[in-house]
C-alpha cells in the first residue's frame, strides 16, 4: 500500500492498543505504542532508499527481505530499541506486542497488491501478488480516516475499528470476487490462456489485462465484466544469441527479468549500437508501455549504457538514456 494508508493504519492499531489494559493504564506507555505502530507501519519500506543507489537495486529489493519473515521479526525489535530510548518507562513488552501487529499487517495487507512481495524469505523467492488491491485504494483509505476521525470525537475505539474492520473484510472479499468473475470472462474469450495478469487500478472497476495464450500476449482492460483488448503480440521465444546473453549480464537487464512475469523484446540495429529492449506488458498507460529494460550495446558486444525503470514516453526514455555513461 502507499506510504498515507500505511500510516493510517498505524493510527488505527494505535487506537485498537488503547483497549489493552495495560497500555491504557500508563501514558508513557500509550504514547510509546502510538509511536511504535506507526514506526511499524512504516519499516518495512525503508527499502526505497535503494532507489538512491539505482533502479535495478530498488527492483529486485523493494517489498523483499525488508517484507521476509526475519525482517518481521527484527523491526519491532529494533523500533523498541529505538523508542526505549524517549520512553525508558514504556511496557516494553506490550510495545512489542503492537508493533509486532503492525509490521505484521503492514506485509500482509502488501501480499494483496498486484506488485505483491517476498513475504515467504528466506523459504522462498517467490514473490506473491494476489492483485486484488490497487497500491492506493481510496475506499481503504477513506474507512480509515472516517473511523480515525470518529475515535478523535470520542467514539469508544473498540466498536469503532471492529465496524472498520469488518467493512474492510467485506470490501477484500468483494475485489476477490470481482477478480475471480474478469477471470472466468477471459477463458471464455481465450480458451487457450496459459496464464492471466489482472491488476487493479485506481478506478473500482477497471482492470489491467495482460493475457498469455498458446501463440500471443493479449494486452487489454477489464471494464465491469467487459474485456478490451488492446494489443496482440506473437510470442516469439527469446533467441540463444551472443547479443542477448551479454545483454542479460547486465545488471538493470537483470532486473527486470527477476521482477516482470510478462514481457516481451525487441532488438534494434543502428549505426552506431546495438540496443536491446524488454517490454513489460502489465502496465500499458495511454498507449505507451512505460516499464522497460534497455540494453545498448556497441558491435564488439561491450554494453554502453543501460537503464530500467518506469519512463512514460518514448521521448523521455531517449532523454534518459543520453544522459547515461556511454
Amino acid at each position: 500500500m502507499d506510504t498515507g494508508t500505511h500510516i493510517a493504519m498505524g493510527i488505527a492499531i494505535g487506537a485498537l492498543a488503547t483497549l489493552d489494559p495495560v497500555v491504557a493504564a500508563s501514558s508513557v506507555t500509550t504514547e510509546a505504542v502510538m509511536i511504535g505502530v506507526i514506526a511499524g507501519s512504516l519499516a518495512p519500506d525503508l527499502d526505497t532508499i535503494l532507489k538512491l543507489k539505482n533502479n535495478a537495486h530498488y527492483i529486485r529489493n523493494h517489498r523483499g527481505i525488508t517484507h521476509s519473515i526475519p525482517a518481521v521479526a527484527l523491526w519491532p525489535l529494533l523500533i523498541i530499541v529505538i523508542v526505549s530510548l524517549f520512553f525508558p518507562n514504556a511496557n516494553l513488552f506490550h510495545l512489542w506486542i503492537w508493533t509486532f501487529a503492525a509490521v505484521i499487517i503492514h506485509v500482509f495487507v502488501d501480499v494483496f497488491n498486484a506488485y505483491g512481495t517476498q513475504a515467504l524469505r528466506p523459504f522462498t523467492d517467490k514473490w506473491i501478488a494476489l492483485g486484488v488491491i490497487n497500491t492506493f485504494d481510496y475506499f481503504i483509505f477513506a474507512v480509515h480516516v472516517v473511523a480515525i476521525l470518529i475515535w478523535f470525537l470520542g467514539m469508544s475505539p473498540g466498536p469503532t475499528f471492529i465496524t472498520m474492520y469488518s467493512i474492510i473484510a467485506l470490501y477484500y472479499v468483494w475485489r476477490f470476487y470481482m477478480r475471480h468473475q474478469i477471470a472466468k470472462k477471459i477463458r471464455q474469450k481465450f480458451p487457450d490462456v496459459v496464464k492471466m495478469n489482472i491488476s487493479p487500478t485506481i478506478r473500482f472497476t477497471h482492470w489491467h489485462l495482460a493475457i498469455t495464450t498458446k501463440e500471443n500476449f493479449h494486452v487489454g482492460r477489464a471494464v465491469g465484466q467487459k474485456i478490451f483488448i488492446y494489443d496482440t503480440f506473437k510470442k516469439i521465444p527469446i533467441p540463444e544469441s551472443d547479443i542477448i546473453d551479454v545483454a542479460k549480464r547486465d545488471e538493470n537487464l537483470a532486473a527486470f527479468l527477476s521482477f516482470s512475469p510478462i514481457y516481451r523484446w525487441e532488438v534494434d540495429e543502428y549505426s552506431d549500437h546495438i540496443e536491446v529492449r524488454f517490454i513489460d506488458l502489465r502496465y500499458r498507460s495511454k498507449d505507451y508501455y512505460p516499464f522497460v529494460a534497455v540494453v545498448q550495446l556497441d558491435y564488439d558486444l561491450n554494453i554502453i549504457c543501460s537503464y530500467t525503470g518506469w519512463i512514460f514516453s518514448e521521448k523521455k526514455l531517449r532523454k534518459k538514456l543520453d544522459y547515461l555513461p556511454h
